[in-house]
């Protein structure tokens, strides 16, 4: 399953306003309203988008994207962010995200393109089209250009901005916002940057600073790399578990050979919950028993770890937006 940091969601419900219970909103995403600002927690990215697409249903998101964009500061992204404002250019900057941005994403990836205009800073993610993942390319794109602005030493606008996906019922907002032309119904989703604003040198490069920040995100990146045997492990300890109920961190942590704490440090490291993680494997699972006809729906809700079937339908219809029984139905 991909990850994306929950500062994104945060951002997006804070810029939303008073249309939206932000409370409830940021639950309804696995997202404790009243806990700490941490952008290494993380959240699904289905759950990011369901967010967003609720959030749709009751305020106007034309421009909700860009203002998130917008507010993005270097300094939220933490050592990352400290790279791209200590790199020597806004190409340096870049290239900072093309390869470290996994330690932030992990269904975005980024591409620098030569153009004959300049160069394409292009963001590559998977997936269908839908409303949530829309709105999150687009603040995405903003959120390029405002870290771009803060590093640069002059006004900075990009040369044109591309989005693979239809344009809203105006554009004139976010033409305004990027100061160039935003072809939407494009072949891909890029940000156009002169070849002159990326060699222009950075407000605070800092070839040494940046090399001691390289040697730590390389480090973060050798960290989450070691991270996955651990997860499919704990996953697969759960999975076996959940037929005896919900699982307790400590029991899967022994089955490990971890203690508990080392367990939840580990986790944490990487930005995951144990919580996150059992829902997950939850989730993963319903969706594998319930295509296979031999299980009832009571059985997949047994073996899910679900005491009753009611809770079990609840909870998928909370994670899929439908019933365990019309799922099976659209995947016989």
């Amino acid at each position: 399953m991909a990850y994306v940091t929950s500062l994104f969601a945060r951002k997006m419900v804070a810029a939303a306003g008073s249309g939206i219970d932000p409370r409830a909103t940021l639950a309804s995403a696995g997202i404790d309203y009243d806990a700490p600002w941490d952008p290494k927690v993380m959240i699904p990215a289905v759950a990011y988008y369901d967010m967003l697409e609720a959030m749709a249903k009751e305020v106007d998101v034309t421009e909700l994207p860009v203002h998130v964009g917008a507010s993005m500061r270097c300094d939220d992204y933490g050592a990352l962010g400290l790279t791209w404002k200590a790199a020597p250019t806004l190409h340096g900057s870049c290239t900072r995200i093309e390869r470290y941005a996994r330690l932030w994403t992990g269904v975005v990836s980024y591409e620098l393109r030569e153009d004959p205009h300049g160069t394409l800073f292009i963001l590559h993610r998977e997936g269908e089209r839908r409303l949530g993942l829309r709105l999150s390319n687009e603040a995405t794109l903003a959120s390029a250009v405002s870290l771009s602005r803060q590093v640069c030493p002059v006004p900075f606008s990009p040369v044109e901005v591309f989005a693979k996906h239809a344009a809203p019922k105006s554009k004139l907002f976010h033409e305004d916002w990027f100061g160039c032309p935003v072809t939407f119904g494009a072949d891909l989703d890029a940000v156009l940057i002169s070849k002159e604003a990326m060699e222009r040198p950075n407000i605070l490069g800092d070839e040494g600073i940046s090399r001691y920040l390289i040697s730590h995100l390389d480090a973060e990146l050798a960290d989450l790399k070691s991270a996955t045997p651990l997860v499919a492990q704990a996953k697969d300890s759960i999975a076996q578990a959940l037929n005896e109920g919900a699982p307790l961190m400590a029991d899967i942590a022994r089955s490990l050979g971890l203690s508990a704490r080392s367990f939840h440090r580990r986790l944490s490291e990487h930005g995951l919950s144990f919580q996150t993680l059992t829902e997950e494997t939850r989730r993963e699972l319903a969706e594998g028993l319930l295509r296979d006809e031999q299980y009832s729906l009571a059985d997949v809700a047994f073996l899910t770890g679900f005491s009753e079937q009611s809770s079990f339908t609840r909870a998928f219809k909370r994670w899929l937006g439908k019933t365990p029984a019309s799922y099976r139905k659209s995947h016989k």
